[in-house]
């Protein structure tokens, strides 16, 4: 869930930074005028050259951060893959079945490849670049938590966004956010630059280039969790067609109890329920929240 949105986010974030820093050496080394400048009126940038770089740039590290989403959800979760073919527990054996079944009622070509990680956390995800190349996740604190109907629900919901193609399109969004990211950020730091001696300006301009690119990022990741929020509504749906509607909305208030449990508790160590308090969240958090309140889609689901 909220750690699917994180990795992609921060993979974004570092593709691109190191994209704009191995050119930045580039244009250094080989004479490569990298500054955008024309000696024109106002600013002097040339506005052309320098949106069609930020194009470059702000979808080559949206769309290397897709084609790598589940590699690293794979390294970084330690997702255990199972083999629909090979020796499996009967756990492992009824999550494999979930996930295709729900696959082939969504009328998917290609079944996701399925795993389980070991987390106390009652979580799931789906990633991957494409239909063909996707992988569902559930962790074992889901499943040791969670009834059978519970689980059927959050199967479901993932499967729907695989089904929905939430990652290709959250990847066009991202590469239209970074190339206003690249945009601005050069902009930002051409002016930042001229305040200093000529012979600082390269340096500085090349540090604030990364740090208003970072800062810009963040702000940026706004408009990706807005995004985030609506398909998780739309997952909702999905989940709710797939496996029906009672058990969708069953899934969603096993979560909140799940929450409403862990609050009570307090616990020192809440990396458990870390993920889901982020549904959670209000005032200015909520608005860098990948989901939504917990109670808000339990009611949506109920008035369909």
């Amino acid at each position: 869930m909220g750690k699917r949105f994180l990795l992609f986010i921060l993979t974004n974030i570092l593709v691109m930074t190191t994209i704009v820093i191995v050119w930045s050496l580039i244009a250094t080394y080989t004479g490569i005028s990298g500054s955008f400048e024309n000696g024109g009126p106002g600013l002097g940038i040339n506005y052309g050259s320098l949106m069609v770089f930020s194009l470059i740039v702000g979808f080559a590290g949206s769309f290397i951060s897709l084609a790598m989403s589940r590699w690293i959800a794979k390294k970084m979760m330690k997702v255990k893959v199972l083999d629909p073919d090979g020796p499996l527990t009967s756990q492992e054996r009824a999550v494999v079945e979930k996930v295709h079944r729900f696959s082939r009622a969504a009328g998917l070509m290609h079944m996701p490849e399925v795993g389980i990680y070991q987390s106390a956390e009652v979580n799931a995800f789906a990633t991957g670049p494409s239909k063909k190349r996707s992988l569902v996740a559930v962790s074992s604190g889901l499943l040791n938590t969670m009834d059978e109907d519970a689980v059927e629900g959050v199967i479901a919901h993932e499967v729907a966004h695989v089904a929905n193609g939430d990652m290709v399109t959250m990847t066009l969004l991202q590469g239209i956010v970074n190339t206003f990211v690249v945009f601005f950020s050069r902009i930002a730091a051409i002016i930042v630059s001229r305040f200093v001696r000529s012979e600082l300006q390269m340096i500085v301009r090349f540090v604030a280039i990364i740090l208003f690119q970072i800062l810009f990022s963040i702000l940026g990741s706004i408009v990706v969790s807005a995004y985030s929020r609506y398909r998780e509504f739309h997952a909702d749906r999905g989940g709710a067609d797939l496996a029906g509607r009672d058990k969708m909305a069953h899934a969603l208030r096993s979560l909140k109890m799940y929450v409403d449990r862990a609050n009570i508790n307090d616990r020192t160590d809440d990396s458990a329920i870390q993920t889901m308090k982020i549904n959670g969240k209000g005032g200015m958090a909520r608005l860098f929240s990948s989901h939504p309140d917990l109670d808000e889609r339990i009611a949506r689901l109920e008035r369909r």
